[in-house]
């Protein structure tokens, strides 16, 4: 009989957004299929859908994904070999509890969770260094998708980790973006969940500092819906920017639409390493992002990108406005980072090379 493999994803898929994540597990399902495992997959939500046809993929219905997860190996019996953890929180006790039901399975958390710009309260950091110390046993391998991430889970829970603690970066697939040909002058693209770390009202109340007769020229085109959106619309409007500012909601087509763009903006606050980013180089678009997390890992200010602080509205405001006037720009070729570096292939590798007796 073959090894078996759960996997735990607090992400929510949906057909109307294709994006990295999505393209690695599907991926990573291949290739761990190849190496003689049976992967089951468990998401909060699944409806069905073509992109995961070869998935074996249980849904929580929207109950609490941990608990799903316990309850499943408790009615099944099922003994897996290995668990991997994405987008769930490190060192609990849900860690203790797959560990009771079989001692023998090898855990593999991996963080992709930014932490909040000016760090953690410090009741929380208490709390964090607590559950490293009672809960981090548990875990085989701590993965950071970044070295910032990397830095936090230590700093977090414990510098008692870092024997199992490495960075495995993201990757996108290259193939499926297109890349820009034309210069698309003053074309802005913005893909992001709309939520207030992600700093969208910056970007708005920044494009309004801009004289007008220079922001008439930019066409800024946002994708992505989430609780703030209804805020954002009244703030483009009560700013006159409905002309320059258009909210596009999700789309599975960003791939081809990055083309499109002269410049990608993301002026957020939280990140661990950015997936948009990596897409967004892939299609030869720079980026105009802020110097949080894993971001400084891969834009270099002035060659494939502009970097500021977040939350410097005037910053953002004079590198747009430099851009339109032609007082600076980026003319490499900034897809080939990515190529060399951040591709799909060498993340599932990698990723597969954790597994144990692999």
């Amino acid at each position: 009989m073959g090894k078996r493999m759960a996997i735990i994803c607090n992400y929510n898929l949906s057909p109307d957004r294709i994006g990295g994540m999505d393209r690695f597990y599907v991926a990573f399902d291949a290739k761990a299929r190849k190496q003689g495992y049976k992967v089951d997959w468990f998401f909060p939500v699944y409806n069905g859908f073509e992109f995961f046809k070869d998935l074996t993929i249980h849904s929580s219905n929207n109950e609490r994904l941990s608990d799903f997860f316990i309850n499943h190996i408790k009615n099944t019996g099922v003994a897996y070999d290995v668990v991997i953890t994405h987008f769930i929180e490190l060192c609990t006790s849900f860690y203790k509890e797959i560990k009771s039901l079989n001692n023998k399975t090898h855990i593999i958390a991996v963080d992709h969770n930014p932490r909040p710009l000016q760090g953690f309260p410090f009741k929380k950091r208490i709390k964090n260094k607590l559950k490293g110390m009672l809960y981090g046993k548990y875990i085989n391998q701590f993965i950071g998708v970044s070295k910032y991430t990397t830095y936090h889970i230590l700093n977090d829970y414990g510098k008692h980790l870092k024997k199992k603690t490495k960075v495995v970066y993201n990757g996108i697939d290259i193939n499926v973006f297109q890349k820009r040909t034309q210069l698309n002058d003053f074309k802005f693209i913005v893909a992001s969940h709309l939520r207030p770390s992600k700093g969208i009202q910056d970007l708005i109340e920044a494009v309004s500092l801009i004289d007008k007769s220079i922001a008439s020229k930019m066409q800024i085109d946002i994708y992505g819906e989430g609780p703030m959106q209804d805020e954002l619309l009244k703030l483009t409007n009560h700013n006159n920017l409905e002309d320059i500012i258009s909210f596009k909601g999700s789309s599975p087509k960003l791939h081809e639409l990055f083309s499109n763009y002269s410049y990608m903006i993301q002026p957020t606050y939280m990140e661990c390493f950015s997936l948009s980013i990596l897409e967004s180089l892939s299609a030869n678009i720079p980026v105009i992002t802020t110097q949080v997390g894993g971001n400084l890992e891969v834009i270099n200010d002035g060659e494939n990108g502009f970097i500021f602080n977040a939350g410097n509205i005037e910053k953002l405001k004079q590198i747009l406005e430099d851009i339109v006037t032609q007082k600076r720009g980026i003319t490499m070729d900034v897809s080939l980072l990515v190529k060399d570096n951040y591709y799909l292939d060498k993340m599932v590798e990698d990723h597969i090379k954790l597994l144990p007796c692999i």
